[in-house]
């Protein structure tokens, strides 16, 4: 196994951290935002995991799966500055 795919496993297993972290926040906390990063974690997970067992998967399925994690994170940030 090279480096880089080593490091590519531990960013999944991060990034499925966040994921359980935000779940967290949004049950135990009641804050709405924390399913948005729950919600873009979980598809960065998804997105990495095509990619490093290089499963098949539509150009254009990739790219939603982008616009929807950015949508998802951009409304979380936009619930958190209207907390503040």
């Amino acid at each position: 196994m090279l480096f880089s795919d080593f490091l590519q496993l531990i960013a999944v297993v991060l990034e499925i951290a966040v994921a359980v972290i935000a779940i967290l926040i949004a049950t135990r906390k009641k804050r709405a935002w924390g399913w948005g990063i729950a919600i873009t974690f979980g598809l960065f997970v998804l997105f990495d995991i095509f990619r490093i067992f290089e499963l098949p998967m539509p150009e254009a399925f990739h790219s939603f799966i982008l616009l929807v994690a950015c949508g998802s994170m951009l409304y979380a940030i936009w619930l958190m500055y209207k907390e503040i």
